[in-house]
């Protein structure tokens, strides 16, 4: 196993990063190793590799991502100091603030992006990551379709997925997609983070809302507010439901869309982990109405 602190510190100097003294592990990330590097005539430094890096494209789409939910989005996310295919180097975020106003003002922030940036086409245009596995953006212009294809289905053929699905749960999958315009209106697309855990909501320096982690795309807004909703937020965000639901004019059953968009990420959550948290059990609750053909 890959001690974090050394490996990051090697990756650093090799990068050029030589007044880096020391690194301390940092906690929260799933699939790359992460630390805060301490420098000796400058700021701490958040520092991201992974030990066999997936790809070479990995950070650079991220970086990518942060910089377009920042200049596009209107949302803060940290200074991309270094990013390459061994590396990824940011400013230092804060922890979250426990209130309801932070939450309040994340709902206006997320909402306010977004709103601005619809778009006419689902997708982007590279492919960029979740965790290890490559997220499939290919322009399209039906959202069910993108959905069904790019989102879920796409991940049916993962060694961890076919192993957890018997064959009438992935049967019911199929069967879930087909009927994906009866079940979710139709609304346009528009700029996601598309990783919208409670982990990657972070804070400025001065408390404003901040986002880390992005594999952004345009796709449905509810797809990231159903990321929020279904990942355990702490007590203080329930303010920020209300008021999301509220500048968006979202419909009273908004709630009850959540499961089927979460889909998408309990099935990335499934292929990659052999601890799912609970994915698998999840999906197979979902897709219970579906096994059998109505």
């Amino acid at each position: 196993m890959v001690r974090s602190a050394p490996f990051l510190l090697e990756c650093l100097h090799r990068a050029g990063m030589r007044d880096v003294v020391t690194v301390e592990p940092a906690t929260g990330g799933l699939a790359a190793l992460a630390g805060i590097a301490t420098r000796r005539n400058a700021p701490p430094v958040f520092v991201k590799a992974f030990a066999d890096a997936p790809a070479d494209d990995v950070f650079v789409a991220e970086a990518e991502g942060l910089a377009t939910l920042r200049e596009l989005g209107g949302v803060a996310t940290p200074e991309v100091i270094l990013a390459d295919r061994e590396l990824l180097v940011l400013s230092v975020l804060r922890p979250r603030p426990r209130s309801e106003t932070f939450w309040e003002q994340f709902a206006h922030a997320l909402a306010r992006m977004h709103m601005s940036t619809t778009h006419p086409r689902f997708g982007w245009h590279r492919d960029n990551w979740l965790g290890r596995r490559r997220q499939i953006n290919t322009w399209h212009d039906d959202g069910f379709a993108f959905f069904a294809q790019h989102r879920l289905l796409r991940w049916l053929g993962q060694p961890r997925v076919e192993a957890a699905l018997d064959p009438a749960h992935r049967a019911a999958l199929e069967r879930l997609c087909h009927r994906l315009p009866d079940l979710l209106p139709d609304r346009p697309a528009c700029l996601t983070h598309g990783d919208l855990w409670a982990q990657n909501i972070l804070a400025t320096p001065d408390g404003q809302p901040a986002l880390i982690d992005p594999a952004v795309s345009y796709m449905w807004a509810e797809v990231d507010l159903a990321h929020v909703w279904s990942t355990s937020p702490p007590p203080e965000a329930q303010r920020f439901f209300a008021v999301y639901a509220d500048l968006t004019s979202l419909d009273d059953d908004w709630p009850t869309r959540m499961p089927l968009l979460q889909l998408r990420q309990h099935l990335t959550v499934l292929a990659q982990f052999d601890d799912d948290w609970g994915a698998g059990d999840q999906i197979r609750a979902t897709l219970a109405p579906f096994r059998t053909r109505t």
